[in-house]
């Protein structure tokens, strides 16, 4: 049989004429027609006042704290259950990660947020919304006003999905939204960048190396980045937006197969009251070793993989402050995140469902 893989990308169909228009215009490099197109689509569809193109979310992450004017000395609360580059941005600007843990939603707790900006007094907070769902981004904007802290939303996986009818990304001072491989949507590597409209020109600025306009030599009088988008895979990205609300509709009818499948074995992760996720991967807790499922599954060449290891449980972090209640190790030990490539159909899901049946008896 084929492998089923975790979450692949699935083209549209316009990719190919897309890129083949870019090759004729012959803009290739980090410029060109479609990168204005993609951002405005992108700021089109979750309604934000701009958006920048840029090689990876994570770049976003950290020209969002460039210009915040986050450095050392300074601290930065950030969700704990997240993959590394939510965190690592902090680090590239020699400030301190402040971990926050979560709540039964499985995304960070506002009242160990608010714990942790009592204490610590952080400048920014980077809130992760995970595996396509929104955290409670409206209380913990509250909090963010309130003691002065500035938010800068990690929602790489979240692309479409909302709370109380506002996307998510739009809710603090700066968003970012992922293209990698893997997500809901792809350029094969790429991020997005939303926020105001003049803070998101000077990240520009400086995503092209600070170079100084209207000068004929290269003139420097800061340090930049090479983090802009390449006019190809913006071609990749137009077309993938073309078809975002079929992939979110069809991400949540993925995850309803496996409910139906699953309900009387497995706890998915909720969605939040007044909420919409896009369900980028169906996620789900088990009473027995998850590895075990996983490794079975890989016997039958289907992709799982575990849910984030939490930050205060790596090496990397060991000394940073934490707060919560650590509900994040328990969602670690016993969770999977389980095939949901949108080309997926029933029959696949009941395969999986199949496998998993069989490792819990």
């Amino acid at each position: 049989m084929m492998r089923l893989f975790l979450s692949p990308p699935h083209m549209s169909g316009k990719e190919l004429e897309y890129i083949q228009e870019a090759f004729e215009s012959n803009y290739i490099a980090p410029t060109g027609p479609f990168l204005e197109r993609f951002e405005k689509s992108v700021a089109k569809f979750v309604q934000a006042p701009a958006a920048l193109a840029l090689c990876s979310a994570t770049a976003g992450l950290h020209l969002a704290l460039r210009l915040l004017g986050i450095g050392p000395g300074d601290k930065v609360a950030v969700s704990n259950f997240t993959f590394i580059a939510s965190l690592s941005p902090i680090l590239y600007q020699g400030a301190t990660p402040i971990l926050v843990g979560c709540d039964q939603s499985w995304q960070m707790d506002p009242m160990a947020l608010e714990e942790a900006l009592q204490k610590e007094r952080p400048k920014a907070v980077i809130l992760t919304h995970i595996y396509g769902q929104s955290a409670d981004v409206a209380t913990i904007k509250e909090l963010c006003d309130h003691y002065g802290a500035q938010l800068i939303e990690d929602a790489a996986e979240s692309l479409g999905a909302t709370l109380n009818g506002k996307y998510t990304g739009t809710f603090g001072t700066f968003g970012v939204y992922s293209f990698n491989g893997n997500k809901l949507l792809t350029t094969g590597g790429g991020g997005i960048l939303v926020g105001p409209k003049e803070p998101i020109e000077r990240a520009r600025f400086l995503a092209t190396q600070a170079r100084e306009p209207d000068v004929e030599w290269y003139e420097h009088k800061t340090y930049g980045y090479n983090y802009r988008l390449s006019n190809i895979a913006a071609a990749i990205g137009v077309a993938q937006m073309e078809v975002v609300q079929e992939r979110i509709a069809k991400k949540r009818q993925i995850f309803e197969w496996y409910q139906e499948f699953l309900s009387d074995k497995a706890h998915f992760m909720p969605e939040i009251p007044r909420s919409f996720g896009n369900r980028w991967l169906t996620t789900a807790l088990f009473n027995t070793d998850p590895l075990h499922i996983l490794r079975e599954l890989k016997n039958e060449r289907i992709e799982s993989r575990p849910l984030w290891k939490p930050m205060h449980m790596q090496p990397l972090c060991k000394d940073f402050s934490y707060y919560g209640q650590k509900k994040e190790e328990e969602f670690f030990a016993k969770g999977l995140c389980l095939p949901s490539g949108t080309a997926m159909e029933k029959e696949d899901v009941a395969m999986v469902c199949e496998v998993i049946g069989r490792c819990l008896g």
